[in-house]
């Protein structure tokens, strides 16, 4: 199975969006907008089956063109950034990531860990909880690994840690 990546931005008024976009066989989807001084102003992450990704955006612009109509309220405040926020993933901060995680006592409540690890390694919490389950952690409990059902499930199995980008995963034939 190849993956495939899509990566694109655009200036929307004052704000940057990227956009990113894989498809291994699940889409997912992250988006993040900064405002001109970097700070963080939109952000998502989004996961699908890929059946369901034409339905899906479909919906989802008819919600989000109905929704700005009605006059959303001016934007509040944006948060800053992370400083590695957008930043590519080494084989190194994934190390560190499993070691932080899997040596996490279980009855660690996963939020707070998640966080802690967001500040340290100057990440979102978001970024960090989706980056777990790639680096076969199981985001849901401190301290214990990914089982392969949940690889199966979040779409994780046959790789090993980091990012597989245009590439046949291992053991799968190598068709594309």
């Amino acid at each position: 199975m190849t993956t495939t990546t899509y990566e694109t931005q655009t200036l929307i008024g004052s704000t940057t969006y990227r956009l990113r976009a894989s498809a291994d066989p699940d889409l997912h989807l992250e988006v993040a907008g900064t405002d001109t001084s970097g700070t963080l102003v939109a952000e998502g992450d989004i996961r699908l089956p890929a059946n369901a990704g034409g339905s899906v955006g479909k919906l989802l612009s008819q919600v989000l063109d109905a929704l700005g109509k009605l006059g959303a309220p001016p934007p509040g405040p944006g948060r800053r950034r992370p400083a590695n926020a957008n930043q590519p993933w080494t084989q190194s901060l994934d190390a560190d990531l499993r070691a932080t995680w899997l040596a996490a006592s279980p009855g660690t409540p996963p939020t707070d860990l998640i966080r802690a690890i967001a500040k340290q390694l100057e990440r979102s919490a978001t970024s960090i909880r989706s980056r777990l389950a790639r680096v076969g952690c199981d985001p849901d409990v401190a301290g214990r690994p990914l089982s392969p059902e949940a690889a199966q499930l979040l779409g994780v199995q046959g790789r090993s840690q980091g990012e597989v980008r245009g590439t046949p995963d291992p053991g799968k034939g190598g068709e594309g």
